[in-house]
């Protein structure tokens, strides 16, 4: 499965604790990140990450535009509630395409931890049937 992964500001070392703690769930799928968060993710893990632009650089629409092609199979976004983010457009965007292509999407890392158990124990795989996911 493809799975993106992406943070804001302030919650990129959950992100980088993420990951490590999930590693080897996270290594037998496609992963994508944003430009910061992608290298961090590198950088702690040695995952095989593909990293888009940072976010306000247009990175939130790279995913996004996988997401529309119906090329995303998980949306982990770490997000930061608390401050104003200049590109908001973008995320308020992001997670609207994820509801439209009904697209799993995780802005916390409770929520991430159990879409990832998830997806180890076979919950999601009805991503894999294509007639789900036109």
């Amino acid at each position: 499965m493809k799975i993106a992964l992406i943070a804001h500001d302030k919650k990129k070392s959950d992100m980088v604790q993420f990951a490590t703690a999930y590693r080897d769930i996270l290594a037998q799928h496609e992963i994508f990140a944003t430009g910061t968060t992608g290298q961090r993710v590198i950088d702690a893990t040695g995952l095989n990450v593909k990293r888009f632009r940072s976010g306000p650089l247009g990175g939130d629409q790279q995913i996004g535009a996988m997401i529309a092609n119906n090329d995303m199979d998980m949306v982990i976004f770490f997000r930061d509630p608390l401050t104003a983010q200049p590109h908001e457009p973008d995320v308020s965007a992001l997670i609207r395409l994820s509801d439209v292509y009904q697209i799993p999407l995780a802005t916390n890392m409770g929520t991430a931890e159990v879409l990832l158990k998830g997806l180890e124990k076979g919950f999601i795989d009805w991503r894999l049937i294509q007639e789900r996911r036109n």
